[in-house]
């Protein structure tokens, strides 16, 4: 594969094009709009069955090569990936060719960690060569704050302001993020996600706030996007039979920035015969993809699969622009997708409070598989489809389902539904005993600004 240099669009059509550096440093376009692959690289088949013989990192540094084209070099790229991917990507047979890829080995025991890590990495190394300091801002429903606080932690060019809905995280979540200080500044706000999601928003777009150089390590930011496109393809590579061996994925649905980051890696050259959109109550995708009408769920449901609590996904503008669409950052659609297509391309079902409980029991008590919350929704949507397309459930159809996060990190929750705590893993039971410190903080934009100016 040549080195060349990729260009990045906004979905708002109003901002310049941009280099994968920028768009990774500035997180949000100018215009309000978020950055896009303007031509996404396609791999060769070739290419693709050599990614069998690769680890974990091996894999990352040649899909991601793809998107920085010539930024940096690949030995410096694959050092990056070495250094982030220091665990495993277990993929779980159920039954038949039915699977589930853990990503929750990582140091906060989330998937999140694929992209932070990468994106903490990226961000030094080109802050570094301009000697340029930065301040991320970044909103988050559960996993994504606790894994850039970890992945950021006592980096020298970058401050970090992490925002959460305080009463929509487990202790877990929020310990991963409060424990730390340093340059990790974090703020519990009176209200939901999308709450957060606005200030954050806001604050990339105000001239007062022009003196100071912000981003995001949201899925708003391409450089959370590109990473997670890694795992479809390292999955495929491990259990695909044949070069055209289609796979089906379950993806558990929240601002469906992991779900962006698997239809990139399919318009890249990877076989999917489709992608199932799992979503909890926040039932906003399914229901357009059923009735051609938008509607943001304001205010969101809070579920037990807390971090799939949004009420309007950010990233779904990004899906609309792939399918010729226009959307603006408040869900309005100003031009239509081909929606005909989508319907085609996805399966969207939601899955209710209860219907996740009696997942996680009967998978438990079936075949032994632990799932928390959002596995459970992604295995539960994956049932809704095969039952739905019975076609497709043959026993030679490859089905992987994702799991989001570590069992642990809902305890409670699993122990009310199977009467035992599952074990910690040691990312998690270093939390214990360690002292918390966050700010309680209004749903008021004067007063996040005035945080804003005394932490950078």
């Amino acid at each position: 594969m040549k080195n060349k240099t990729v260009r990045y669009y906004s979905t708002n059509y109003k901002a310049p094009e941009v280099s994968f550096r920028e768009a990774l440093l500035k997180g949000l376009a100018p215009d309000g709009g978020l950055y896009m692959l303007r031509d996404i690289p396609e791999i060769p088949v070739s290419e693709l069955g050599a990614l069998s013989g690769m680890k974990y990192p091996e894999v990352a540094a040649r899909i991601l090569s793809m998107f920085l084209g010539d930024e940096i070099g690949m030995q410096e790229l694959l050092e990056i990936c070495s250094d982030a991917y220091r665990f495993d990507v277990p993929l779980e047979a159920v039954n038949g060719r039915k699977y589930v890829m853990r990503l929750d080995q990582g140091p906060t025991a989330s998937f999140k960690d694929f992209a932070a890590l990468f994106m903490g990495r990226m961000m030094q190394y080109f802050l570094k060569i301009e000697n340029q300091h930065i301040t991320i801002l970044t909103a988050t429903s559960g996993d994504t704050g606790s894994a850039v606080a970890n992945a950021f932690y006592d980096l020298d060019n970058i401050t970090v302001i992490i925002l959460f809905p305080v009463d929509e995280v487990t202790e877990m979540q929020r310990k991963q993020m409060t424990i730390l200080k340093k340059n990790i500044h974090v703020f519990a706000v009176d209200g939901k996600f999308d709450d957060c999601q606005k200030l954050v928003k806001k604050a990339f777009t105000d001239p007062s706030l022009s003196v100071f150089r912000l981003s995001s390590a949201n899925s708003i930011n391409i450089g959370r996007l590109l990473p997670q496109s890694v795992y479809y393809f390292y999955a495929w590579s491990r259990l695909a039979e044949t070069n055209d061996d289609k796979v089906v994925f379950s993806v558990p649905s929240g601002n469906f920035g992991n779900l962006t980051g698997g239809i990139i890696a399919r318009e890249m050259g990877l076989p999917v015969k489709c992608f199932v959109i799992s979503t909890n109550e926040n039932n906003e995708v399914p229901v357009y993809f059923k009735t051609g009408k938008y509607r943001v769920t304001s205010p969101s449901v809070n579920c037990i699969s807390s971090a799939m609590n949004v009420g309007h996904p950010s990233n779904l503008a990004r899906i609309v622009a792939l399918y010729g669409g226009k959307m603006d950052e408040s869900g309005k659609i100003l031009k239509s997708p081909d929606l005909k297509k989508m319907r085609a391309d996805f399966f969207a079902t939601s899955v209710t409070d209860s219907r996740t409980r009696e997942t996680i029991a009967d998978c438990y008590n079936g075949s032994g598989l632990l799932l928390e919350p959002h596995g459970a929704v992604a295995w539960q949507g994956l049932m809704d489809y095969l039952r739905l397309n019975p076609e497709m459930d043959t026993g030679r159809q490859l089905c992987v389902s994702l799991e989001t996060a570590h069992p642990a990190k809902f305890r409670e929750e699993i122990f009310k539904i199977l009467n035992f705590m599952p074990a910690l893993p040691d990312s998690l039971s270093n939390l214990l005993g360690k002292v918390e410190e966050f700010i309680y903080l209004e749903n008021d934009y004067d007063k996040f600004c005035h945080y804003i100016r005394n932490s950078t």
